[in-house]
């Protein structure tokens, strides 16, 4: 490879941080989820060329800074060097230089929030401005699963369609569409400040499948029809609904024992506050919870929260969208 392939010294990328409205779990069963963009939490990658002879893995070095964490664990790792070594071969790599990427990033790990997609979407969007080379949604969805794969076992592929998105989505079985919103609101995101294992609560939840007859049936099926509601409520304009079912679709995650006492504390204290519906969102066994407000609550929703044990909040806007025919 010559040097006048070598487009840019710099290259960069974004992504930002998800929410699963509903459809955790079931979603890797076939049933549909709804999620939610949080660009209120960012990550940038920057990749560039290195003199460095080392020989590392996947010829690439990570570095990681940012307030939410100092290090990429070892399955990150491993997830991003794969990501980056099919990088190389689909676009013809093999024998660059090595590659030196920075990870800034703000997303909590372990909270359900997408973290671990949102660094893969910022890498591949970084390496494919680094060597100036357009890359499909597709190829950097593929991309992302890659890694994502490594670090979750089997990826529903739910975060790495979200982390990219700029409106709410419905996932299902790898195909995503946008989702008409048809009304306003605040969803208020607290994090409990646990550290919430996706692959510990999957496993979790398959043996109890496994010990009871039927139980995967009736899981998938109640939040494929929750899932359903919610997506009908959302377009309708029908907040207090939308929030009803939330608060449905976290009862079903408590029954499969993806709840923790402080998850429970904080749920209930956000409903308290006056919150149209609050739940689990994402894996569960810590995490965070998500609450749905209107604009008047959300501040005493916000400080019940922390009341309960939140150790920080986002607020996201749901904003109605006009759709064009």
């Amino acid at each position: 490879m010559s040097e006048g392939r070598w487009v840019r010294s710099v290259g960069t990328g974004r992504a930002h941080a998800k929410s699963i409205l509903l459809g955790e779990h079931a979603v890797v069963y076939g049933a549909p989820a709804i999620a939610l963009p949080v660009p209120q939490l960012p990550v940038t990658a920057s990749a560039g060329w290195s003199s460095s002879t080392r020989d590392e893995p996947g010829g690439v070095s990570f570095t990681t800074t940012g307030s939410a964490w100092r290090q990429v664990g070892t399955e990150g790792s491993e997830g991003l060097r794969r990501l980056t070594t099919e990088f190389r071969t689909a676009m013809g790599l093999e024998s660059a230089p090595h590659l030196d990427v920075i990870v800034d990033g703000s997303i909590p790990l372990g909270r359900g929030l997408g973290s671990s997609a949102a660094v893969a979407r910022a890498v591949v969007l970084a390496l494919a401005d680094l060597v100036g080379r357009e890359v499909s949604d597709r190829e950097t969805f593929d991309l992302v699963q890659t890694a994502e794969n490594v670090v979750h076992g089997r990826a529903s592929g739910v975060d790495a369609a979200t982390v990219g998105a700029s409106a709410p989505l419905l996932f299902q079985s790898g195909e995503t569409r946008q989702l008409n919103v048809g009304c306003d609101g605040l969803f208020v995101i607290a994090d409990s400040g646990d550290y919430g294992s996706t692959k510990d609560a999957v496993a979790l939840l398959r043996e109890g499948f496994e010990r009871h007859a039927g139980a995967q049936e009736r899981f998938v099926g109640r939040a494929t029809e929750l899932t359903a509601e919610a997506t009908v409520a959302l377009a309708e304009g029908k907040p207090e609904e939308l929030g009803s079912k939330l608060t449905d679709y976290h009862a079903l995650l408590r029954a499969g024992g993806l709840s923790t006492e402080r998850i429970e504390a904080m749920v209930s204290a956000a409903l308290e506050a006056g919150a149209l519906g609050a739940k689990i969102t994402g894996g569960g066994l810590g995490g965070c919870v998500l609450a749905l407000t209107q604009p008047e609550q959300a501040r005493e929703v916000t400080r019940q929260l922390h009341e309960a044990g939140a150790v920080q909040t986002w607020v996201v806007p749901l904003r109605r969208l006009v759709n064009h025919v």
